[in-house]
């Protein structure tokens, strides 16, 4: 199986949910439509293949939206989600702006997931998953809808990320009654758990306040082919050739996955050692082929003497934290739940 494009469906059906099984396998099965050998991705067909729904004023499980223009010169969108109102009317045009009425608000900046390709911050999954994350937090979810490779690879999405959180960070609306702060979270799952990191590197040489960074299934590697990837390829849905294909398309034109936006702990990164790096919660699902860079990457912030909470799920597959059918997923929203409000008494 190793090195091949073979996945093993029916062995992953025996331990996910039906419906997480057959979101996660439509996926699959579009990613290799998408992907070519030479390294191009059909991104027009990528686009009618994605499920997206339109922000929404009217008040959706006690959520409603509205997309911001943060960058003209890049295009760069985000989708911003706000708890309802009382009484639960559409805002206005005026009111959607309005400042948060709470003494410590968590504000979320979150980077979707889709190996730095797929996905968009208007998708359909993405779209739930931030509703949830505002209900869960009682938080602002701010969704990046960050530029996409292999159209345009590092360092773009991080730059586009910067500029999200400057965004939020300079918002009058989004700062809390009880210091006139914003309470910056960042959050990301696959590559936006990547992005989340890199995005609180920058953060901390630029003096700009984030209290934790939530990473679920962050994706990372290196050049060495680890335990987990020998052992799982192919078997959850991914194979390490997939993986490869994704960091070749991200990474500038010539490097390998030494590079620091791969392997953050590698030899060329920056040590974190001595830097107000913000608390971690990092997830890790142990049927994942990449978890073994993930567990380096936990390990390595604690090297550096940062704070970090590993939440490790033996039977749990990428994507389990997408729908509400499996006890792996109610877990880790609990820890989510928990990991914000603790920042924010």
């Amino acid at each position: 199986m190793a090195g091949s494009d073979q996945v093993n469906l029916i062995e992953s059906k025996t331990v996910v949910p039906l419906n997480t099984w057959v979101l996660i396998s439509n996926f699959k099965l579009a990613y290799n439509l998408l992907r070519r050998p030479d390294g191009t991705f059909n991104r027009h067909l990528a686009e009618f293949l994605d499920r997206k729904v339109p922000a929404n004023a009217n008040p959706v499980n006690g959520v409603f939206s509205f997309d911001v223009i943060m960058d003209r010169q890049t295009n760069l969108l985000s989708r911003v989600y706000r708890p309802a109102y009382p009484g639960g009317d559409p805002p206005s045009f005026t009111d959607l702006q309005k400042p948060v009425d709470g003494e410590v608000v968590p504000v979320i900046v979150f980077f979707h997931g889709g190996s730095f390709v797929h996905s968009s911050a208007n998708s359909a999954i993405y779209d739930t998953l931030c509703r949830r994350l505002v209900g869960l937090c009682g938080s602002v979810v701010v969704s990046v809808n960050y530029r996409r490779a292999p159209e345009n690879r590092y360092p773009c999405a991080y730059d586009d990320g910067w500029t999200a959180l400057n965004w939020v960070n300079s918002r009058s609306w989004l700062q809390s009654k009880k210091d006139s702060k914003v309470h910056i979270f960042l959050a990301g799952d696959s590559s936006g758990g990547n992005i989340a990191h890199n995005v609180a590197v920058r953060a901390v040489e630029s003096g700009i306040g984030v209290l934790g960074s939530i990473l679920l299934n962050p994706m990372f590697g290196g050049t060495e082919r680890t335990e987990s990837e020998t052992r799982l390829d192919g078997k959850y849905f991914v194979t390490v050739r997939d993986r490869d294909w994704y960091w070749r398309a991200f990474l500038p034109e010539g490097e390998d996955r030494e590079h620091p936006a791969c392997s953050p702990f590698g030899p060329r990164s920056k040590s974190l050692e001595g830097l107000s790096f913000p608390k971690s919660l990092v997830v890790v699902a142990g049927l994942d082929l990449i978890q073994d860079w993930q567990l380096k990457y936990a390990e390595g912030l604690k090297r550096a003497g940062q704070e970090v909470k590993l939440v490790y799920l033996e039977q749990a597959t990428i994507g389990f934290y997408l729908l509400p059918n499996n006890n792996h997923f109610h877990t880790v929203m609990e820890e989510i739940a928990a990991f914000v409000n603790a920042e924010c008494q």
